[in-house]
């Protein structure tokens, strides 16, 4: 089991990697421009959009000197700015899952897999 902790003064809490992949997907879905998480087939080299309740394999959450690096798989709605869409994900997740889990987010990485027409 892949976790991050946080020691208070008044013992540890350990919070599952998963749990933190699950809220900050949650986030980024909900961000202006993203369609989805991306899933990505490493034998065939296809990009696919992912289920709501897949949404933590388009996300990998890491921890290095008691700071987060969480690398996001998206998938953009055709037609918006990547960057403006990056940016304010960026901004978004890093300040919703600071809030959420009391753990400082170092870095936000944006892999940009595809692009989606939305009816």
């Amino acid at each position: 089991m892949k976790s991050s902790s946080l020691n208070t003064h008044l013992g540890n809490i350990v919070i599952d990697n998963e749990v933190i992949a699950q809220y900050a997907g949650t986030v980024a879905t909900e961000s202006f421009g993203v369609v989805g998480m991306a899933g990505i087939n490493v034998k065939d080299g296809l990009v696919s959009l992912l289920k709501k309740e897949n949404l933590t394999k388009g996300i990998s959450v890491t921890m290095k000197n008691h700071k987060l690096i969480l690398n996001f798989h998206i998938i953009v709605a055709y037609g918006v700015s990547i960057m403006a869409v990056a940016d304010n994900l960026v901004e978004t997740v890093k300040y919703r899952v600071e809030e959420f889990t009391g753990l400082e987010v170092e870095k936000v990485n944006i892999f940009v897999e595809g692009v989606k027409v939305i009816d």
